[in-house]
């Protein structure tokens, strides 16, 4: 049997890293992006291995789209010399950073970066990579759950995910005569690194993410791994074109 294989932006670390567990899991191989941390990269390759997968991991700033014609031509290189393939099946938008800064206070510079990376990168990357990705196959975008409710200082960031949230069912739509589905997944305040580790090391936040989350306590990098993992999984090809949340049941 054929493994199939998923294409992970940011997958060096965090939620994109616990992605590529979990989907290793499944039996699907990894080509994953890093920006900067080769090494963090090199250790996940190492660590999929050790699991009985296989991986490449690919330096890649998504917020230089000027790159990604290259980038597309290194995907195609490591799809034929190391996995003997010409395709793969499943590309997840995942790569990004945060911003905390009120709306009066966020700078210019501030909004094109966030627009690079979440918005501009995301819509071009696929648009580039489109022709390397199986038919049948499947495109995974990341929201946010402040695309849903509003919390102070993040009004640009939360505005990228709306675009993006737009712009997955033009995708869905678009592709679907190549019977490509296109579902963007939005979390809820998880503990990891991202935005500085705050949900994860103040104790004061991570309470009050708890306390408005129906399940009781803030979001696991598992809770989103195994969502990706769901959203790829065999029996959810009928779902496309959709927001789906994985809060916890946050600010209900």
């Amino acid at each position: 049997m054929i493994r199939k294989i998923a294409l992970i932006t940011g997958a060096s670390r965090g939620l994109g890293k616990n992605a590529a567990l979990h989907l290793v899991a499944q039996g699907i191989d990894i080509i994953g992006t890093y920006n900067s941390r080769a090494d963090e990269a090199q250790a996940l390759v190492a660590e999929i291995e050790q699991l009985g997968g296989r991986a490449a991991m690919l330096q890649l700033d998504v917020g230089q789209s000027e790159h990604f014609s290259a980038f597309g031509k290194a995907v195609a290189d490591v799809l034929r010399d190391r996995f003997g393939r010409e395709r793969f099946d499943f590309l997840i938008n995942n790569a990004g950073i945060g911003l905390h800064e009120n709306f009066v206070d966020t700078t210019m510079e501030q909004f094109d970066l966030l627009v690079n990376i979440h918005f501009k990168g995301p819509f071009f990357l696929t648009q580039t990579l489109l022709p390397l990705i199986n038919d049948g196959g499947r495109i995974i975008n990341i929201s946010s759950g402040l695309a849903r409710f509003s919390l102070p200082g993040h009004s640009a960031y939360a505005a990228m995910k709306g675009a993006m949230e737009v712009l997955t069912r033009y995708q869905a739509k678009e592709l679907g005569a190549r019977n490509i589905s296109a579902n963007i997944l939005a979390p809820g305040a998880i503990e990891t690194d991202f935005s500085g580790g705050a949900v994860r090391d103040n104790p004061q936040l991570n309470q009050l993410v708890a306390n408005n989350t129906a399940l009781g306590r803030a979001g696991l990098p598992d809770d989103i791994g195994a969502a990706i993992a769901l959203l790829v999984a065999p029996g959810s090809q009928w779902i496309n074109g959709q927001r789906i949340e994985a809060s916890g049941g946050m600010f209900l």
